[in-house]
């Protein structure tokens, strides 16, 4: 199994003996499987998945045979038969998630365990930050879901329905093409609204003029999509469709500037030049983009601080935006995946202005 084989290297990288996964994240990119509680064990020869009833069977069906499978519940303890194994392995040195696992939790399994616990959320960070091509695939098939949403919930947007109406929208169509669940809460907000980059859907209805900025994404196999799109009800004004060519140019020079190798830093500036040129930089306040994935928030991101080069097979957002409060916000924004030679867009949904 060739995640194993890259865990494994990264162990003998930092000198551990295994390490002990409990973020339900990382679970899933090590053995395939997603469950609710458990653990699971990486040494340097073998790996072991603990589970308990609810999902013993499931994980029976899909657990590759690389992984022994352990049962807890019932009296058996968890830690009992993780520390069982580590001995079996005759571990030492054990890494842990120091920054997803609890601190109380951290703690607790070292008194358990009888080891001082090892810090290395950076493996999985480090390992997650370029996708395979399996995990493209999950990807380009989440991102099509949201895209079918899209287009369904387009057709509901006019005068009088709420920002509410058009969020719970996006969820039921979300769903009802396939997705496992929200990547995220919806965004749905407009006119004044809109300004705010993060806003909450309220029963404001939507007026004519408005813009209205959706931002959702879906669950597909573990992984997120993530997409932006900002449409005009009735009509826009100059001053909007300006606003809107302006975001709409950044991203493009910021996506035209994406590839592997590449700074964050690099990619981000790109658009925000194109931004600031037009008097419009104290408006766009966020970074050009972040990585997704298993998570809708992962590392590399493309911000202005982000000075190391993209990896290839990097997953990131593309979606600048300008907010001028108590007017109105535009957010555009696509999913790319960065290659040596530049990217591939994997969002297909039109992004000229709608006016609805």
């Amino acid at each position: 199994m060739d995640r194993l084989l890259k865990i494994r290297e990264k162990l003998a990288q930092k000198n551990l003996d295994g390490v002990l996964i409990t973020d339900v994240k990382n679970q899933l990119y090590a053995s395939g499987f997603t469950f609710t509680d458990g653990a699971v064990l990486i040494t340097r020869e073998r790996a072991f998945l603990f589970t308990d009833s609810r999902y013993i069977e499931a994980a029976e069906k899909t657990v590759s045979a690389d992984f022994g499978l352990r049962l807890f519940g019932a009296g058996k303890r968890l830690s009992e038969l993780i520390k069982a194994e580590l001995a079996s392995c005759a571990v030492k040195s054990l890494g842990a998630e120091e920054l997803s696992l609890p601190h109380g939790q951290y703690l607790n399994y070292e008194k358990l365990l009888g080891l001082e616990l090892t810090p290395c959320q950076s493996i999985f960070n480090e390992l997650r930050a370029s996708k395979d091509e399996q995990e493209q695939a999950h990807m380009r098939a989440a991102q099509a879901i949201a895209e079918k949403a899209l287009d369904d919930v387009l057709r509901i947007i006019r005068p009088g329905v709420t920002e509410r109406d058009i969020a719970a929208e996006i969820s039921y169509r979300l769903l009802k093409h396939g997705g496992e669940g929200n990547s995220f809460d919806p965004i749905a907000v407009s006119g004044a609204n809109s300004s705010m980059p993060h806003g909450v859907p309220s029963d404001k209805p939507v007026e004519n003029g408005d813009f209205v900025t959706m931002d959702f994404g879906c669950v597909k196999n573990g992984y997120c999509s993530d997409m932006t799109r900002t449409v005009a009800v009735g009509h826009a004004t100059e001053e909007m469709k300006n606003v809107y060519d302006v975001v709409l140019r950044a991203q493009l020079e910021g996506i035209k500037a994406a590839r592997a190798g590449v700074s964050g830093a690099e990619i981000d500036g790109a658009a925000r030049k194109v931004i600031s040129d037009a008097g419009f930089g104290e408006y766009f306040g966020h970074s050009f983009g972040h990585s997704l994935g298993l998570d809708i928030h992962e590392s590399p991101s493309a911000s202005p601080s982000s000075s190391a080069p993209m990896p290839a097979g990097a997953v990131i957002s593309a979606e600048p935006g300008i907010y001028l409060p108590g007017k109105f916000g535009v957010r555009i924004e696509d999913v790319l995946i960065l290659r040596e030679d530049g990217c591939e867009n994997i969002t297909h949904a039109n992004k000229e202005l709608i006016i609805l």
